[in-house]
């Protein structure tokens, strides 16, 4: 078998709310809750377990998308009116990157996470 990434703990002031925040960028769900956690499933299989803690440290999660993917959740970003940047830690604000001839384009969730979404990958 070889080795896949199945679930990782995304620490929370809210779990339910940034769970819903990150969903609806994405265009996903937010699963039932199982035990402390509230799911957000992604399609490769892999679950982000949203779980309140009082004090989460920021970490960063990246989300490869095709073209269409993009265009949607970054109109869903610009929409909600969620600030946005194109090179990690908040370099030039507002605008997004074009590595690997693709796009990608940073911004925090309610909890300073710093989420990324990239049509291409190195």
């Amino acid at each position: 078998m070889s080795v896949q990434l199945n679930h990782t703990i995304v620490r929370a002031r809210d779990k339910h709310a940034s769970a819903r925040f990150l969903a609806d960028i994405l265009g996903l769900q937010v699963g039932a809750e199982a035990g402390p956690f509230a799911p957000v499933h992604l399609a490769n299989g892999v679950t982000l377990d949203y779980m309140t803690v009082a004090e989460p440290q920021p970490q960063h999660y990246a989300f490869l998308v095709d073209d269409d993917e993009f265009e949607t959740a970054f109109a869903r970003i610009q929409r909600a009116g969620v600030h946005y940047y194109a090179e990690p830690g908040g370099g030039q604000p507002g605008q997004i990157n074009h590595r690997w001839d693709g796009r990608g384009v940073y911004f925090d969730d309610p909890d300073h996470h710093a989420m990324e979404i990239l049509t291409r990958a190195p």
